[in-house]
């Protein structure tokens, strides 16, 4: 145990996802070490982060606030007639990241789990289902996390959609059990090129 302050800010960065409290305290000891300048550099992007950083109107994404539609969507490049379906932002940061998907996204918020008490009507499904509705969208990507989880909402997408477009999903190049923010660029190529019609 150390002073309070310092005890504080371990625990506030153990919430992080993926940091034990090791790690924890390695990072609080290395802020109290860091010139002032440095931890107020620290403590001004996140909140700068938390100010100005919203939703797409169009597709859920992360957009600078102000900004009605993300970077995704206003790219006039991009083939808005394919949308890739992801569970959160960094799903779709991690696609972007690989440089190959040329569509849209469509960011959920989660993926159904009746025992943690979201069902369809937490998510974003029926934004997808007006989307492909009202843009004659032509192809639909499943890109959901392996796991019991993604798989129950990628078909209850798949019979949403059934009959109003193409719907395909990932190849399972991802490995079971596996994150999409965490596959490497060959992994996420493979299951991009390889991705089949959902059965």
């Amino acid at each position: 145990m150390g002073p309070q302050p310092l005890e504080d800010l371990v625990t506030a960065f153990a919430r992080l996802p993926g940091i034990g409290r090791k790690t924890a305290q390695r990072l609080a000891l290395y802020v109290l070490k860091s010139p002032p300048q440095e931890a107020e550099v620290l403590a001004e992007a996140i909140r700068g982060a938390r100010d100005n950083i919203g939703q797409c109107s169009r597709c859920f994404h992360l957009t600078e606030r102000g900004h009605e539609l993300c970077h995704v969507c206003s790219d006039t490049n991009r083939d808005s007639s394919v949308i890739c379906v992801v569970e959160e932002a960094s799903d779709a940061l991690a696609l972007e990241r690989s440089d190959l998907m040329r569509g849209t996204y469509h960011v959920l918020g989660g993926a159904l789990s009746p025992l943690d008490g979201i069902s369809p009507a937490d998510l974003r499904i029926d934004e997808l289902v007006e989307r492909v509705r009202r843009d004659g969208v032509r192809e639909v990507i499943l890109a959901h996390n392996a796991s019991a989880e993604g798989e129950a909402t990628a078909e209850y997408i798949h019979q949403r959609l059934a009959g109003l477009t193409n719907v395909t999903r990932l190849a399972r190049g991802l490995p079971a059990g596996s994150d999409l923010d965490l596959a490497d660029r060959t992994t996420l190529t493979h299951a991009l090129q390889g991705r089949t019609t959902f059965r």
